[in-house]
């Protein structure tokens, strides 16, 4: 297995720059593992694959505000921080730029409305722009930044609440669970009126979900870790689901990655709460413990969430999805469409 088996090529015109309105009027492919065909729908013909007795499990993370823009000093040159992971109370790991000036002690001054202003010291350096800073005041950063966008996007958001579900509400996330993206509340009461189960959980997505792997052999690819939490409640849902048969259907990568960590942690025959570090990395050959179908968009190439939905519904199907979805002019990315694969 090399990094290179998944590359593709894409058409810029075929990243989404912009949402869809309404969010549930994205496109659908229905992706088959049984028999490898493939069907064309919009995503709120998606409840008729669902039926009574199915577990959906979403991931309620809410985008945080983490790009915020200062100056070293008052008349200094301009900063931009983009905060990746909260490690204890005002201490975060950030990226910087331009990194080269931003050394060990360095403070930058972060000004909002009058009257608003934290400073972040530098703590320590790393590699690329990592840089870990202590704030004066972590609690006025949501009203001094801005959500921060993929870099594929390069139109602005008029509206910052379409880059969060409907249903988010753990402030953490420095991008949005986007398989989410396409649900309403509406179609959810749908969803549930039809006799499905909705649960939610936790997971904190990092940077690192846009960056592909540069290493020739997946393998040595090191992933981030992300902070979760499956509850007691979500816990005992999943297990009870498992033992009388009935379909757990992941919402996005994240809820895969979250759910299959805590199946790891767990004995085989019941599920426990989780709440700590993930860095599972589910490439082709991973047994799913878990998860029956999942519900993703369309990814980077190279890219850790390719290679989980790949080892999900194997290469060859998913590889000719793919194809299918280009020929198609599906629309690929965070705001792009959506994929069933069952």
């Amino acid at each position: 297995m090399q990094t290179s088996d998944f590359d593709y090529f894409l058409p810029q015109e075929l990243i989404a720059q912009t949402p869809i309105e309404p969010r549930s009027q994205s496109r659908l492919m229905v992706v088959n593992r049984s028999d490898g065909s493939l069907e064309h729908h919009r995503f709120f013909e998606i409840i008729d694959y669902l039926r009574e007795g199915d577990v959906l499990v979403f991931n309620n993370s809410l985008v945080i505000p983490a790009r915020l823009k200062g100056r070293r000093g008052a008349n200094e040159g301009k900063v931009e921080i983009l905060l990746l992971r909260r490690l204890s109370l005002n201490l975060w790991e950030t990226l910087v730029k331009p990194a080269r000036r931003i050394k060990v002690g360095t403070v930058i001054e972060i000004t909002g409305n009058p009257g608003i202003t934290v400073t972040a010291e530098t703590v320590s350096a790393g590699d690329g722009g990592s840089r870990v800073m202590k704030f004066s005041d972590e609690k006025l950063l949501p009203e001094l930044g801005e959500i921060p966008l993929p870099p594929y996007i390069r139109t602005p958001l008029t509206d910052p609440s379409r880059y969060q579900t409907v249903y988010a509400d753990v402030a953490g996330s420095v991008a949005a669970p986007t398989a989410g993206l396409h649900f309403t509340p509406e179609l959810i009461d749908k969803i549930r009126a039809k006799g499905v189960r909705c649960l939610f959980t936790t997971l904190h997505i990092g940077l690192d979900t846009f960056q592909p792997v540069r290493e020739d052999d997946p393998l040595e690819h090191k992933i981030h870790k992300e902070y979760g939490v499956l509850s007691q409640e979500v816990a005992e849902e999943l297990s009870k689901a498992r033992r009388e048969g009935r379909r757990i259907i992941c919402v996005g990568t994240t809820a895969t990655r979250l759910v299959e960590a805590a199946a790891q942690a767990s004995s085989p025959d019941e599920i426990q709460p989780f709440n700590g570090w993930v860095d599972l990395f589910i490439l082709p050959g991973h047994r799913f413990r878990v998860v029956d179908a999942l519900i993703t968009n369309f990814h980077l190439p190279r890219s850790t969430l390719l290679m989980l939905v790949t080892a999900f519904g194997g290469k060859e199907l998913i590889d000719k999805a793919y194809r299918e979805a280009i020929a198609r002019q599906y629309r690929f990315y965070s705001f792009g469409d959506a994929m069933l694969i069952i």
